[in-house]
């Protein structure tokens, strides 16, 4: 059965490299996306929850982490796994990303560094 991971973030160019590069390498995997918080959030209202979130944090209007607790308030979403993929790679992101997600993963990333990570946190579930 497809696993489906949904991507947050605002830079298409993200959202296309983990699209098509998850899909090269799994075709096991569902790659659905979105370009803010409140889409993530519409998104999880009204369609099945995904397996996963790759969660951008710097992203205009709502940051990831409004998303992220936003997400977790959620009796429904609260046991989604969601690893950060961002751009900020200062210590306090570093540590709180790892402390809060699944992982933490900094941009740019290695698209075999990033399905390892998915297929750790997935098969951990």
């Amino acid at each position: 059965m497809k696993k489906t991971i949904m991507v947050v973030d605002d830079n298409a160019d993200v959202i296309m490299s983990v699209k098509h590069g998850i899909k090269d390498l799994d075709a096991g995997f569902d790659v659905i996306s979105v370009e803010s918080g409140q889409k993530c959030l519409d998104f999880l209202k009204n369609n099945p929850t995904p397996d996963l979130i790759l969660l951008d944090i710097m992203m205009p209007e709502m940051t990831g982490w409004e998303t992220f607790d936003k997400i977790k308030e959620s009796d429904s979403w609260d046991n989604i796994p969601i690893i950060f993929l961002t751009a900020r790679n200062d210590r306090i992101a570093e540590n709180a990303g790892r402390f809060l997600g699944e992982d933490y993963i900094e941009k740019p990333f290695e698209i075999a560094d990033l399905k390892k990570r998915i297929d750790k946190v997935l098969l951990d579930k």
